[in-house]
């Protein structure tokens, strides 16, 4: 039988845990957020320099995630956690695989960085409008779902979850445009391929994003978000249409 002080040490312990969590969450949340707008400015401006630093800081999300694992494995070998308690820290093990992964696109976006930088300013006008706005787009869901996460915002969480339509919609606009010009002009290919790259982590980055709600709803009202969420990413079943007019979706 344990003594009132032996009790007492776990159930602070137990919190010092729950705090530490919260704590390197909330690390992780802040870098990820910061990879992103890093990685947009590096593109935006073709600095290589800021790329390369984008790049570098991926692995402080990869080392925070890897320590939530531990502490998460850790919480449920020795507390046992049930309930509310056991929905948390599950919660924060897939949320923070999200996060990782939001770090790699960001790291990829920046990654293409230096090839768009070789070419001509001109090259990448014709859609460099488009994508960045996919990018505030997603770096507002972003940002709406960590403050989710902060405040257990479940009115929050549902509008990220049903921005991604909009992030789907358009990133698959900048896939039609992207395709047209670069069968009109052979010279834009390059540029082009790299901006589908950007503008297909961008999107995923949103997905990720939407996974981060749904489980964040979970957590709070123990309940899902539904079966699926709309989809308006056709670029799968996308043809590839000739000289005479624009790709048509299938």
């Amino acid at each position: 039988m344990k003594s009132a002080d032996q009790s007492e040490h776990i159930v602070k312990a137990y919190d010092e845990e729950f705090l530490r969590l919260r704590k390197m969450f909330s690390q992780m949340s802040g870098l990820a957020e910061s990879q992103l707008d890093g990685a947009l400015r590096a593109v935006s401006r073709r600095d290589e320099d800021l790329a390369t630093s984008v790049r570098s800081k991926d692995k402080e999300i990869d080392d925070l995630e890897t320590e939530i694992d531990a502490l998460v494995v850790r919480m449920l070998a020795l507390r046992q956690p049930v309930a509310n308690d056991l929905r948390y820290i599950v919660a924060m093990l897939r949320m923070s695989a999200d996060i990782e992964r939001i770090g790699d696109y960001a790291k990829n976006i920046a990654k293409r960085v230096h090839a768009l930088a070789q070419m001509p300013v001109s090259s990448a006008n014709p859609v460099n409008r488009s994508v960045n706005t996919l990018g505030r787009l997603v770096q507002a869901m972003l940002k709406d779902v960590f403050d989710a996460c902060t405040d257990e915002d479940l009115e929050k969480a549902v509008s990220v979850w049903e921005a991604d339509q909009e992030v789907d919609a358009l990133y698959t606009s900048i896939f039609r445009e992207l395709l047209t010009y670069m069968m009109e002009d052979p010279r834009f290919i390059s540029a082009g391929t790299h901006l589908l790259f950007i503008a297909k982590n961008l999107e995923r980055i949103g997905d990720h994003a939407t996974n981060i709600a749904e489980t964040l709803h979970y957590r709070v009202d123990g309940k899902r978000l539904g079966d699926s969420r709309p989809k308006e990413d056709d670029t799968s079943v996308m043809v590839v249409g000739g000289p005479e007019g624009p790709p048509e979706a299938a």
